[in-house]
């Protein structure tokens, strides 16, 4: 009887241990998956802005320096207009199609 109780014992002992780590793999293991791909898609994002700000300052500055300031001013405003329209033509094409019909 005495070598049934180890067995016993350790049997219960690596099914908890399963338990806890299966129950580990589906909350924490997940969370801090998410949270780090989450951390980053947020850096990309950042680096992204900034390189499109920094792209629309060297354009704007190699157009003031080529046509002027004024000028370039106004060509970059236009651009910005035109695909900001584009952009929110775009916003609901589901209703495009309805409206033609």
């Amino acid at each position: 009887m005495s070598e049934q109780n180890p067995r016993i014992s350790t049997r219960i002992a690596d099914g908890l241990e399963q338990v806890s780590t299966k129950i580990r793999e589906l909350s924490v293991d997940r969370a801090a998956q998410a949270i780090t791909w989450a951390a980053v898609g947020l850096i990309l994002l950042v680096a992204a802005v900034t390189a499109v700000v920094w792209t629309l300052v060297g354009i704007f500055r190699a157009l003031g320096a080529l046509i002027g300031v004024e000028t370039a001013y106004a060509v970059v405003g236009f651009v910005l207009v035109l695909a900001g329209a584009f952009i929110w033509s775009r916003r609901f094409p589901q209703d495009r199609s309805s409206q033609q019909e």
